[in-house]
């Protein structure tokens, strides 16, 4: 049974942290506007310049605020795992009569504010500073950030079952994984300009079939609804396995008895 209390506790834990901690909610804002404005400025450098009618703003911008959405979302669950994990806080949630999945759940609902903050916050400074629209996209916006968002939770369980897995010194996966998949996922160019091979792995990454119908919208005014289903039914998929490879982690964990790590690493 799930229990509602359960996982908003988790999810409070994690408000009260960022409330007691001004440099958590500066975070969840600063690496938002920085990469908005370098690439920003980069795009509007190239419009002017190049004179090929060639709109980068719209062609990058977008991609540039959903490429961070899905990030926040990532991070919102494997950070706030890393927190239990640093504070060594691990072993006490898991003495009280915590499940697994209301454990996660919080963490889910954590993601869902925290990304909707940082989407809303990006939105709102890309009209200001550069006069460009997200919602320009308009209805379509909500396919998109659907599949980037159950996208973003299955590595964010990912890598939470890798540390749970391999202990406190897989961390670095965390940090590495989304700007690992940022390459294959055509954020920034055509799946075409990808070698063959690469294109093929591209393809079962569902963040590709977002930002690659995200360019269609802008460059043709058409969006191809089959390759958007096949990105959110990859997506599922892969929510579904990592959370299968997250409850096998911590069956594996518990009959090894390797929590006491958590606490002493």
């Amino acid at each position: 049974m799930t229990n509602i209390k359960h996982i908003f506790a988790i999810f409070w834990r994690q408000m009260l942290l960022m409330r007691g901690n001004a440099f958590r909610p500066l975070n969840l804002f600063y690496f938002s506007a920085l990469e908005l404005f370098l690439w920003g400025v980069l795009t509007v450098y190239l419009d002017r310049t190049t004179g090929t009618g060639f709109h980068f703003v719209s062609l990058v911008l977008g991609a540039v605020i959903l490429s961070s959405f899905m990030s926040r979302v990532v991070f919102g669950i494997s950070a706030s795992f890393l927190e239990d994990v640093w504070t060594r806080n691990f072993i006490n949630l898991f003495s009280s009569p915590l499940s697994l999945h209301e454990y996660i759940l919080g963490f889910v609902v954590v993601s869902i504010v925290e990304s909707s903050v940082s989407l809303v916050f990006m939105a709102v400074l890309a009209q200001i500073l550069l006069s460009y629209h997200i919602l320009s996209f308009g209805l379509l916006l909500v396919p998109f950030a659907a599949v980037l968002f159950v996208f973003g939770l299955a590595m964010g369980i990912f890598t939470t079952a890798v540390v749970m897995r391999f202990g406190p010194s897989a961390e670095m996966v965390v940090w590495s994984i989304p700007p690992l998949l940022a390459p294959f996922s055509a954020v920034f160019y055509p799946l075409s300009a990808l070698p063959f091979t690469l294109q093929k792995i591209a393809y079962f990454i569902p963040a590709t079939h977002v930002f690659e119908g995200m360019r269609g919208v802008v460059l043709t005014g058409s969006l191809d609804w089959q390759s958007l289903a096949v990105g959110f039914a990859l997506a599922v998929l892969y929510c579904i396995i990592a959370y299968w490879f997250l409850y096998r982690s911590y069956k594996s964990v518990l009959r090894r008895g390797t929590f006491a790590r958590f606490a002493t690493e």
